[in-house]
């Protein structure tokens, strides 16, 4: 259970303000439509964070653990100073050639490529030998932090403080980073 709520949490606080989640208020604004929008976020962050946690998993595992302590604490250090740079990449959502579901779930799965939100995942799959209950923390973090956005948009924006969420965002992952190095 501790690995699915610190990637729920962690997860959560990071997409505050990142680019995905700046694309899910771009695909709300222009489709109006949350229902799609939500189940294509879902689609594409679900795959995403499958692939990102095997990796993580497989890392986890074919590294000594001298090294993977190392490697595993650099990656929330990483993230902890990547959360407090803000984003601020436009993002132009595709057209619904193919319909709201499959523009969302392709354009986020593109967005999420490479994202902090997937680096935590391979860092905490690494980091905990249970790699499906961080995949749902993960997922389910990033779904909560864009809900509000999808069904509520912009104004959801505006009664988050975002410098506030990534600053907590950056002292949990090197909270994190810490716990790693100091932990026997």
């Amino acid at each position: 259970m501790e690995a699915f709520f610190v990637s729920f949490g962690l997860v959560a606080l990071a997409e505050i303000g990142d680019k995905t989640q700046l694309l899910a208020l771009v695909l709300a604004s222009r489709f109006r439509r949350p229902l799609p929008i939500l189940a294509g976020i879902f689609a594409a962050t679900l795959l995403n964070h499958l692939a990102a946690g095997a990796l993580g998993a497989f890392l986890g595992v074919t590294l000594d653990y001298p090294w993977m302590r190392w490697v595993i604490a650099a990656s929330f250090f990483a993230i902890a100073l990547w959360a407090l740079v803000p984003e601020t990449e436009d993002v132009d959502a595709p057209p619904p050639r193919y319909g709201i579901f499959a523009a969302t779930t392709c354009a986020f799965f593109l967005a999420e490529m490479g994202d902090r939100t997937q680096i935590a995942t391979v860092a905490l799959a690494a980091r905990f030998a249970a790699w499906l209950p961080v995949v749902a923390g993960t997922t389910l973090g990033l779904i909560a932090a864009n809900l509000p956005v999808v069904l509520l948009g912009r104004q959801a924006l505006r009664l988050v403080p975002t410098r506030a969420v990534r600053w907590g965002a950056g002292a949990l992952s090197a909270a994190l980073g810490l716990a790693v190095l100091l932990r026997p």
